[in-house]
């Protein structure tokens, strides 16, 4: 799958700067959205089966830094690279096709790697007698199983509908009601401290849980993950001008990012428990994806009918759906 991306992102680099990039790339980027797809199931799983429980709580909080470090990577460091190459090429698309051609050697280079360096776990094995109908309804028949789905659908709709407007509101134009930070400078500010508050979070996040369990930390988890949305909410409606004001905010976002998101896999990984976990698991984050994708899909509609400032406030109100739940759920 990682081999089969990079091929995605090497079409998308030799289209860009052709007549017909608009049909290509969006071939290209459905192929890739089929393979991220797969792949994260196998790597979910893979997860599961190499540690044992209480690595699981100890590294899932830097395995979502690693998760969240991708996105930076691709929202960060590579919009600076194009920023950069954008001021020194007449054509934005040449300069972009370059972005991609890096991230398809990348990707290539990281499968090539994986073949030869990952471990093989003795309990990796195929079972031949579980057939897909059992698998559907072990899952299901699971107690409180409607409970946790609702709780996986709407505990990211906030964010899912933030991470998609973020980048926009911080390019904008101010006449629009933006921030207007150059791409460079955003790339900046997601690349470099963005990154560290990311760290620290994640990593304080996995050593807590796996210290003292899931249950005592949900709630602390649940709000560092959410209330510092309300960092937006606040540069919509004050517009700063000091950049440092900017990143401060994004950087407390990304803290609490990084702590709260513990808490969510951590409870993923519970719900999957049992002699199926593995596709339990890749059940659990089909829904977490589809949490994701559907309000994401509609993000930009709301911010242009509520404007910039009320969408992020919409976005606060978003989250309270999903803390509501967090009492009816089983946590051990």
């Amino acid at each position: 799958m990682q081999l089969l991306l990079s091929v995605g992102l090497a079409g998308i680099a030799f289209t860009l700067p052709t007549t017909y990039f608009f049909q290509a790339s969006l071939a290209f980027f459905y192929l890739m959205a089929f393979s991220s797809a797969t792949h994260d199931i196998a790597a979910d799983g893979f997860y599961m089966l190499g540690l044992n429980e209480k690595d699981q709580s100890l590294f899932v909080g830097i395995r979502n830094i690693f998760y969240r470090l991708s996105n930076i990577f691709g929202q960060g460091v590579l919009v600076m690279i194009a920023g950069y190459l954008m001021n020194r090429m007449e054509n934005p698309a040449v300069a972009w096709s370059w972005v991609f051609g890096l991230c398809a050697v990348i990707m290539a280079t990281m499968g090539i790697y994986h073949f030869f360096i990952l471990p093989r776990p003795q309990s990796d094995t195929i079972n031949n007698q579980r057939s897909i109908k059992e698998l559907f309804v072990s899952f299901f028949s699971k107690k409180g199983i409607w409970t946790a789905l609702a709780f996986i659908l709407l505990y990211r709709l906030g964010e899912a509908q933030l991470t998609k407007i973020a980048s926009p509101f911080l390019l904008e134009a101010r006449e629009n009601m933006g921030l207007g930070i150059t791409t460079e400078t955003v790339g900046l500010i997601y690349g470099t401290i963005g990154v560290i508050a990311l760290l620290l979070g994640g990593i304080l996040g996995g050593i807590l849980a796996a210290k003292d369990g899931l249950k005592k930390w949900i709630w602390p988890m649940v709000l560092a993950m959410n209330i510092p949305n309300l960092a937006y909410v606040y540069l919509a409606y004050a517009l700063p001008e000091n950049t440092w004001v900017v990143t401060a905010c994004i950087a407390i976002e990304q803290l609490g990012y990084g702590f709260g998101f513990t808490a969510f896999m951590l409870y993923l990984i519970q719900v999957s428990k049992g002699p199926y976990q593995t596709a339990h698991y890749a059940l659990c984050t089909g829904f977490m994806a589809l949490g994701m994708m559907l309000p994401g899909m509609i993000a930009g509609y709301i911010q242009e009918w509520l404007g910039y400032g009320q969408f992020f406030i919409w976005v606060c109100l978003c989250t309270i759906p999903g803390m509501l739940l967090i009492p009816k759920l089983k946590i051990e």
